[in-house]
């Protein structure tokens, strides 16, 4: 699925909590292609270890003590708008994520994801592609059904102008049921259980559902999956 598998990817960490550094870094060192090239305890260093190291993803903490990673990614961004900056939190508020994703940022992760969520993430992001936590999108999507049930506004008009119709049009239905696994919230191992398939065969219905879709990334896929009445939300 991804082009990154080959190159060495170069990550620079900045978060204010050693011990959670180190952890993250144990988990990006068991994939061959991955290379800490620096870490940092506050977002007022980031720019100078992108101007140092020019890394290909910065893993960004939300809070810290000095300048944290909102304003931080903000910086970066204006001067370099093509980095990649993976945002850490404790937070699943979609006001947090709408927010920080505002400000450039390639993807949204919660400090309680699996070393698996970690990797793919990284993967992702270096790639081009937006990774955001499951539960953070599952919040987010609940947002959007909320809005877009509220009386005489934008968002209802536009959804309701929306051609409903199932994507068998466009989909086989094994990427129907992955699609709606993924509207659930589900990891590409957890898809696999489910639908008893390895994790590779489902990255593989994933590629192929956002080429058929016309999409980035897993988030726009589901966006337009629901807004097209394609899944169940749940």
């Amino acid at each position: 699925m991804y082009d990154t598998q080959e190159k060495i990817i170069k990550i620079v960490i900045i978060d204010d909590h050693q011990l959670f550094r180190e952890g993250v870094k144990r988990i990006l060192a068991m994939e061959n292609n991955f290379e800490i090239v620096a870490e940092g305890d506050d977002g007022s260093k980031a720019i100078d270890l992108v101007e140092q190291f020019h890394p290909d993803v910065i893993l960004m903490d939300i809070n810290m003590p000095k300048v944290n990673g909102v304003e931080a990614t903000r910086r970066l961004i204006e001067l370099y708008p093509d980095i990649k900056v993976l945002i850490l939190s404790i937070h699943d508020d979609e006001s947090y994520v709408t927010h920080v994703l505002k400000t450039g940022a390639s993807g949204y992760l919660l400090k309680e994801m699996d070393a698996d969520s970690l990797i793919e993430a990284v993967r992702v992001v270096a790639d081009g592609g937006a990774y955001i936590h499951p539960k953070v999108t599952h919040n987010l999507i609940n947002e959007y059904r909320r809005l877009a049930c509220e009386p005489a506004n934008d968002v209802e008009i536009g959804f309701r102008e929306v051609e409903y119709r199932r994507p068998l049009h466009i989909l086989t239905r094994r990427e129907c049921e992955v699609l709606q696994l993924m509207t659930d919230g589900k990891s590409n191992r957890s898809i696999g259980e489910i639908l008893f398939i390895s994790e590779k065969t489902v990255k593989n219905h994933v590629s192929n559902i956002l080429q058929k879709m016309n999409v980035n990334d897993r988030t726009q896929a589901v966006v337009e999956a629901i807004k097209n009445g394609w899944v169940m939300v749940r």
